[in-house]
């Protein structure tokens, strides 16, 4: 009877380990319903979530992906600004006065004052309109069209109302400050800066998704290692207590009855940190995906498990797609990009202004004549005239009374400094920006390079583990017999069947850290974008 207890407390931990048989390759413990650590993994309470589930809820609410959703928003709204610099602009100005000059001249022809100078009153309605154009060249063009109406008292006016119409299409061409990337550099970069945080925002949604799934399967590991300890707190108090009747019967001392105490306690105090490091990693992953399990409910279960099979691309040609795939890098070389475009801009700018300008017009007259008396011949006289604006627009279409000009502007800067000086830190501001770029290139070939290593080594590694398992096996079967036979003791025996636990827990580390190297590979390629997100 005093045998009875050790033999099925090996014969209990021989069964738990049945999922290690290396027949059937590395096949998981929770797998064989029979298992004891498939029955204690059932009896762990907590509210069951899906990885897919978890990553959906994330990316829902993650902070990361929402201010990088923000950061591409204000780019967005940026390049919107600097192209709107380039939109055809509409404009109109219309003004009205009137004014009452007193004057002393007697050929002002206004009406008389009693103090014997006159009054010559005049009202003018003023209305400009057109429109104007910057081009991506630098070019200026300007189209516009001046009205003015004028209204007057003075009898030496000959048009009352008098309509008089300009029309003009003029041109600025820069030649050196302010020619194509001096004009267009500004734009050019806030697109570029659209695109590095377009390609942000899509690295922040796989970083989330990735970090989700690292977790996951960390909580995946420490339900695992939750279950072991428990099964290994089990066997200690059942020895506990074998050791506690056979002292009673005189079969063994008290020091052995303090020894598989002082095992108990061990094992009890390595109970409360697994179950701490589980509730802790499933508050992380309820941070992650913003939702905590429902009320009553301690912590979250995994539901799923981590893939054993993995296909993997020869390593040179995965780190040539990770480069070019890889949005962190994307974003990188399109701050490079910006950065580029805002010197090239700077270095036109930074020379002399050397402008050429020209334009081509018209005017237009026309008005209701008044009768008077021409000076030179004495006798009454008329200007035939009698029209409105309808008559001046058409005089300016046809150009009846043409207009042009021509001209060059210069402007040369003595010293150059404020130019040059951004010029120098805009160039400075590029170089760096390629530097970074440089640098992440770097790191995503190293970080590239270790996740295949990871995955390269992944069968090795669990089957290492594997072949562990099988030893400690075959120790607890070693020691079984031994203990039958009275060459060993009860407290060896749980200590086999201790090693025998860590080999499980080892062999459930090395899958689920190869399912967190598969899952850093995956956000490296840009795998798994939701369809909404890909450029």
């Amino acid at each position: 009877m005093r045998l009875a207890l050790p033999i099925a407390l090996v014969s209990a931990l021989l069964a738990s380990a049945t999922a290690f048989r290396p027949a059937r390759g590395a096949d998981l413990l929770e797998t064989n319903p029979d298992s004891t650590l498939s029955i204690t993994l059932q009896r762990i309470e907590g509210a069951p979530v899906g990885l897919d589930e978890a990553q959906r809820m994330a990316l829902a609410q993650a902070t990361i992906v929402r201010q990088a959703e923000a950061q591409m928003r204000a780019a967005k709204g940026a390049l919107r600004h600097e192209s709107g610099a380039f939109d055809p602009e509409l404009f109109l100005d219309a003004n009205r006065t009137g004014i009452d000059q007193p004057t002393a001249s007697p050929f002002s022809g206004g009406d008389s004052l009693p103090s014997g100078a006159s009054l010559v009153r005049t009202t003018q309605t003023t209305a400009s309109t057109g429109a104007r154009v910057t081009l991506p060249t630098g070019t200026e063009l300007s189209a516009s069209l001046l009205a003015v109406k004028r209204e007057t008292n003075s009898s030496f006016s000959l048009l009352n109302p008098e309509y008089d119409t300009d029309g003009v299409l003029s041109v600025r061409q820069p030649l050196l400050k302010g020619f194509g990337p001096g004009t267009w550099g500004d734009r050019s970069a806030a697109a570029r800066d659209y695109e590095a945080a377009r390609a942000r925002y899509e690295d922040a949604v796989l970083a989330t998704r990735a970090l989700v799934e690292r977790t996951y399967w960390d909580l995946y590991a420490a339900e695992r290692d939750f279950g072991v300890q428990q099964i290994i707190t089990e066997r200690a108090d059942a020895l506990l207590r074998e050791t506690q009747l056979r002292a009673r019967a005189g079969l063994v001392g008290p020091g052995a009855v303090a020894s598989a105490r002082v095992f108990y306690t061990q094992q009890e105090q390595a109970l409360l940190d697994t179950e701490e490091t589980l509730d802790k990693t499933s508050d992380q992953l309820a941070t992650l995906i913003g939702q905590r399990p429902a009320a009553g409910v301690r912590r979250f279960k995994p539901t799923n498990e981590p893939p054993s099979q993995f296909s993997v691309e020869p390593e040179d040609a995965l780190v040539a797609r990770v480069l070019k795939d890889s949005r962190e890098l994307h974003g990188a070389e399109r701050d490079v990009a910006a950065a580029e475009a805002r010197a090239k801009g700077a270095w036109w700018n930074m020379l002399p202004t050397l402008d050429v300008r020209g334009s081509l017009g018209g005017k237009g007259l026309s008005g209701n004549g008044r009768d008077f008396i021409n000076p030179f011949t004495g006798q009454p006289d008329r200007i035939n005239l009698d029209g409105g604006f309808g008559d001046t627009f058409t005089q300016v279409r046809k150009r009846d009374f043409p207009t042009w000009s021509a001209g060059l502007s210069i402007s040369v800067p003595i010293g150059f400094r404020a130019g040059a000086g951004d010029h120098q830190r805009l160039r400075a501001e590029a170089d760096a920006a390629e530097q970074r770029a440089v640098a992440t290139r770097r790191s995503l070939e190293e970080r590239v390079r270790a996740a295949y290593r990871e995955l390269d080594r992944a069968s090795k590694r669990m089957g290492a583990a594997q072949d562990g398992v099988n030893a400690s096996l075959e120790q607890a079967r070693i020691s079984l017999i031994e203990f039958r036979n009275g060459r060993t003791t009860a407290f060896e025996v749980t200590r086999v069947a201790a090693d025998l636990a860590t080999a499980q827990q080892r062999f459930s580390q090395a899958l689920v850290r190869t399912a967190k190297a598969y899952a850093d590979l995956k956000r490296l390629t840009s795998e798994g974008l939701p369809s909404g997100e890909k450029q």
